[in-house]
């Protein structure tokens, strides 16, 4: 949340500094272009007068080729000022946006990125909505202390992005409680999705202090396209609280266990 505010300000602060330095160059140019008009309009003075000499000729060229290279000189500073400027406010946004929709600790899509994402996914085709969560995550908060805590979080992400790869959406949508949406797919092989990461995550070997197996259950609902998002992950958790019931560490969908460890 700190670092977000302070995203925040940066970007608010680059912005004025951006149109500060507009107005600055708009100023700048105002006066620089005066001077090379005025330096402009002595040569053509000179060169229209029926007795000027070669002399006052090269003088004025002189001049003006002075000024013109001030100008080009000029010109590209300010260009790189400004183009600097754009870049930083460009890469601050992203910044602030990556922020805005991903979790700090996993880097997965946050709650309502995740919402988001499964709205717009449910809008053009079905999906299967993958909930799990880690089963008594509380103990190992208790026994070891939260950061022992978030590098098992850490460790759960690390093996459904193993088993994923670029498949699916993958979210935190809370503490311990994660969402994998798969657009598209056939509840047959999104099953069997979920499988592989119930074993990988009971097969995981956890670092010290935790040094001991974790396992997760999960919950599958199968959604037609037009779904809303609450009946998708409504369907989803009442899976997973089946699966709770049914000894955690494995796979639940319509009231049934499809796998387990």
């Amino acid at each position: 949340m700190i670092a977000r505010l302070r995203l925040e300000d940066a970007l608010r602060t680059t912005r004025v500094e951006t149109t500060a330095l507009r107005d600055t160059l708009k100023d700048h140019y105002l006066d620089l272009f005066r001077s090379e008009s005025e330096a402009l309009e002595r040569a053509r003075a000179i060169a229209g007068a029926p007795e000027s000499h070669a002399q006052s000729h090269r003088e004025a060229l002189v001049e003006l080729i002075h000024h013109y290279e001030r100008l080009m000189r000029e010109t590209r500073r300010l260009i790189g000022r400004s183009d600097r400027a754009e870049r930083e406010m460009q890469a601050l946004t992203q910044q602030l946006h990556y922020r805005a929709t991903h979790d700090a600790l996993t880097g997965v899509l946050n709650r309502s990125a995740v919402i988001e994402r499964t709205v717009k996914a449910l809008r053009a085709n079905r999906a299967v909505m993958i909930l799990l969560d880690i089963d008594d995550f509380k103990k190992v908060n208790d026994d070891f202390g939260h950061p022992a805590g978030d590098s098992v979080i850490s460790g759960i992400v690390n093996c459904l992005r193993r088993i994923l790869g670029e498949t699916g959406i993958i979210g935190r949508v809370g503490g311990e409680e994660f969402t994998v949406v798969l657009p598209g797919f056939d509840i047959a092989d999104a099953l069997q999705l979920a499988e592989r990461m119930r074993a990988a995550i009971a097969s995981h070997a956890f670092p010290a202090p935790v040094c001991r197996p974790i396992t997760a259950s999960f919950g599958v609902s199968d959604n037609a396209a037009g779904t809303d998002f609450d009946t998708a992950y409504g369907l989803a958790d009442s899976a997973l609280y089946t699966a709770k019931r049914g000894g955690r560490n494995c796979v639940t969908f319509e009231g049934h266990i499809a796998s387990a460890g």
